[in-house]
């Protein structure tokens, strides 16, 4: 005898071997035990959730001889030939093969006979959603006032391509997307029948890629057990007759990313090309991988939302400890479009690649939303921290300071960091306070966008000392700043956090001056002034 498919042998007979739709199989036993049996049902849902499955199982009861609590007996005459397709009472149709009128026709001719044995006639129409105008037309009267033995039973995994003529006459159940704990759950019971040991991680994982499908689930499994025949299944098994990889992979990717290692995210992803792995669901796994890192930042108790053992529960959790939510959310939105463009695309690794540099390099997108522009700032104020210190460490020449005193003077600081010290000494003090508490201060501010707009600005001083000056490289966040409301908030929330009055200007550099080389931003010179402080106590 020929082999036969998982989800063909173990598809089930009767309500009772139904998973996931609960609320379907109660509400259509309850009508065969009451005999209020309607004459029109219209199945919805996506794909291998059971709708078919039902149809029949629905047939089975209303012509069954011994029914048992609503459900066919599955014993009778009656139950056995509709289960082997040879009842001349249910009649199944593909509506994607037959959407013309004349087929509806025939079914029109078909009902006026009564059914040779049974009660009803049954007829299924699959993929309903694929008829013509005109055999909707032509069904419309028919499915409105059937003989009182005929049902129709339509399946759709598109309701919304259906007349609301056709919709309005039959009685509509949504079939809902099955969870994985249920799929799970039916993989395991199948496999004991089977006599096939499979790893229960390797079962969740074919469960979530099922996406809420137990047809699909069955077809994974099949493959997967058909790949390792007479052998244990294994998770890592599973990840590679899918060509799915592992959270692992996903870790080191992040971390390659968060070190702006572009080299790095090139090679992992050339293990994974060489390793026969599926970009497209290497980009959707990673997409989850991103919101599940979100949600642990944004929540405490996301046990329930997130599918995962407790030893990657905890692992995640010490992964979020890593990125800021606002950079998960422009990764996630930089992946989700990619998921999108690479379906089509005959260049899928090289969609990967770009999207991998955009993660790395936020200065290269040419988007100008705030997430984007925040993203960049916060890169770039990290790189000024560490460039700080390093020049510090550094003699004139750009070189490790040597033990000598060439280019330092007496006090152990170089020309350019005795200048600065001098400069710091004539700040004001309520300036001085303002630079030290200049990230707290625009943070307590309840404007996202003006925030954004600060984080790129320069802080500096006026020649005469008595005016703090906010100075803008971008036209857009200099407009945006400079208005009388914004720069009195401003002073506001400063003299709020600081006790102090400071009055606040907003200049936009020409396109030709360089900051740097006109300027000096107080925030850097008092971050210098503290660390030569304690380069003192350490010397001391």
């Amino acid at each position: 005898m020929s082999y036969t498919a998982l989800y063909r042998k173990w598809r089930p007979n009767d309500f009772t071997d139904v998973k996931g739709q609960d609320h379907i199989v109660t509400t259509l036993k309850n009508q065969i035990k009451a005999d209020r049996i309607g004459h029109a049902y219209l199945f919805c849902g996506t794909r291998g959730t059971g709708k078919t499955t039902i149809a029949k199982i629905l047939a089975k009861a209303v012509n069954c001889e011994r029914p048992v609590d609503g459900s066919p007996c599955c014993e009778c005459e009656t139950c056995l030939s509709i289960a082997a397709g040879t009842s001349m009472n249910v009649i199944e149709i593909d509506a994607a093969s037959n959407n013309g009128v004349d087929n509806i026709r025939e079914i029109r001719d078909e009902v006026q006979y009564s059914p040779t044995s049974g009660k009803y006639k049954v007829y299924i129409i699959d993929e309903v959603h694929m008829l013509s105008i005109g055999a909707f037309n032509a069904l419309l009267k028919t499915l409105e006032e059937p003989p009182a033995y005929v049902i129709f039973i339509l399946a759709t995994t598109e309701a919304h391509k259906i007349p609301i003529t056709i919709l309005s006459r039959c009685q509509r159940y949504d079939f809902k997307r099955i969870s994985i704990d249920t799929i799970t759950d039916r993989l395991s019971e199948l496999m004991v029948s089977e006599k096939v040991n499979v790893e229960e991680k390797a079962l969740r994982y074919i469960a979530k890629a099922a996406d809420g499908s137990l047809r699909d689930a069955l077809s994974l499994l099949d493959q997967c057990i058909a790949f390792y025949l007479g052998k244990d299944l294994k998770y890592d098994n599973v990840l590679e007759v899918l060509g799915a990889v592992d959270t692992e992979v996903f870790s080191k990717l992040l971390s390659k990313v968060l070190g702006q290692d572009i080299a790095g995210c090139i090679h992992l992803l050339e293990e994974l090309v060489i390793q026969g792995r599926d970009l497209g669901q290497f980009v959707i796994d990673f997409v989850w991988y991103l919101r599940n890192l979100l949600l642990i930042k944004s929540s405490e108790n996301v046990e329930d939302v997130i599918d995962a053992s407790a030893e990657n529960l905890e692992l995640l959790k010490e992964q979020s400890q890593l990125v800021d939510s606002d950079t998960l959310m422009r990764y996630i939105r930089i992946f989700s479009e990619l998921s999108n463009n690479i379906k089509y695309s005959s260049q899928k690794r090289i969609l990967v690649e770009i999207a991998l540099i955009k993660l790395t390099k936020p200065a290269m997108e040419q988007s100008k939303e705030i997430p984007d522009i925040i993203s960049r700032l916060t890169m770039i104020e990290k790189q000024l921290e560490e460039g700080v210190k390093v020049n510090m460490q550094q003699g004139n020449s750009g070189f490790p300071a040597s033990g000598g005193t060439q280019g330092r003077l007496d006090n152990g600081m170089d020309k350019d960091q005795q200048s600065k010290k001098r400069v710091i000494e004539a700040l004001p003090e309520e300036l001085k306070t303002v630079a030290t508490q200049w990230n707290n201060i625009i943070q307590s501010l309840e404007d996202g966008a003006l925030y954004g707009m600060l984080m790129s600005a320069h802080v500096t001083i006026s020649e005469d000392g008595g005016t703090l000056e906010l100075i803008f490289e971008a036209l857009s966040a200099f407009n945006y700043v400079n208005r009388e409301e914004y720069l009195a908030q401003i002073e506001k929330v400063i003299e709020q956090k600081t006790n102090r009055h400071v009055h606040l200007k907003a200049i936009l550099l020409k396109q030709n001056e360089d900051f740097h080389n006109m300027f000096t931003d107080i925030r850097d010179l008092v971050k210098i002034d503290i660390e030569i402080e304690d380069d003192k106590e350490d010397l001391i």
